[in-house]
C-alpha cells in the first residue's frame, strides 16, 4: 500500500523533500491549509526561514491541525523545521509546535558563507552508519528533554534526534543523494 506524506509547502526547500519521498515510492501532498493534512501518514516540515514559516502556519490556520496530526502520525523537521518542532526557541518571533522536547537557537553554525557538508555517524537500533549532512545556517540544540534520543552528533553536540515517532535534524538530508534519514522517518509508520 502506498502512503501519502505531507510536506509543509509554505516556504523553504519543500520540493527537494518531495523528490526524495517520490523516489522512495510515497505519494506526496503539499500542505498549505488545514484540509491538506487530512489522511496523511506523516508530515515533513522543511528548512527555510523559521520566523516566516511560523507566521504562515498561523496565518493559514495550520497550528492545531499539525499538533493533532503529530499525536497520531510521525513528523520530521529539518533545519528550520526542527526549530518549529522544538519546545523552546531562543527567538521570540517563533511560536513552536512543541513536538520535540528540545530547546534550540537559530543560525548557530554561522552565516550562509559558513555552510558545510560533513559525514555523520548515525546510530540507530544498535547499528552505526555514516551519512552525509549539509549544514546551512543551521540551528543548534541547546537542551534535550529526557525522552529525546540522540542519533547523531558533531563534537558532542546533537544534530539528529528522535522522540517517539518524531525526527528532527539540524541539517538538510534532502540536499544529498542519501535517502536513509527519510527512510528512518518512514519506518515510524
Amino acid at each position: 500500500m502506498v502512503i501519502t506524506i505531507g510536506v509543509l509547502a509554505l516556504q523553504g526547500d519543500f520540493a527537494r523533500h518531495q523528490d526524495v519521498l517520490h523516489s522512495l515510492g510515497c505519494d506526496v501532498r503539499q500542505v498549505r491549509y488545514r484540509h491538506d493534512l487530512d489522511g496523511l501518514a506523516g508530515l515533513i516540515i522543511p528548512g527555510g526561514e523559521s520566523t516566516t514559516i511560523s507566521k504562515q502556519i498561523d496565518r493559514n490556520g495550520l497550528r492545531e491541525g499539525i499538533i493533532a496530526l503529530a499525536r497520531e502520525r510521525p513528523v520530521m523537521g529539518t533545519c528550520a523545521g526542527l526549530i518549529l518542532m522544538a519546545r523552546e526557541s531562543a527567538d521570540d518571533r517563533i511560536t513552536g509546535l512543541n513536538l520535540l522536547d528540545v530547546a534550540v537557537t537559530r543560525n548557530s553554525w554561522g552565516r550562509q558563507i559558513h555552510s558545510f557538508t560533513t559525514p555523520l555517524e548515525m546510530r540507530v537500533n544498535g547499528q552505526r552508519e555514516m551519512v552525509p549532512a549539509v549544514f546551512i545556517r543551521a540551528p543548534r540544540i541547546q537542551q534535550l528533554g529526557s525522552g529525546v534520543e540522540v542519533l547523531a552528533e558533531i563534537e558532542n553536540e546533537p544534530v539528529l534526534v528522535r522522540q517517539g515517532p518524531h525526527l528532527g535534524a539540524t541539517f538538510h538530508p534532502e540536499l544529498t543523494a542519501d535517502t536513509r534519514i527519510h527512510k528512518l522517518f518512514l519506518e515510524a509508520h
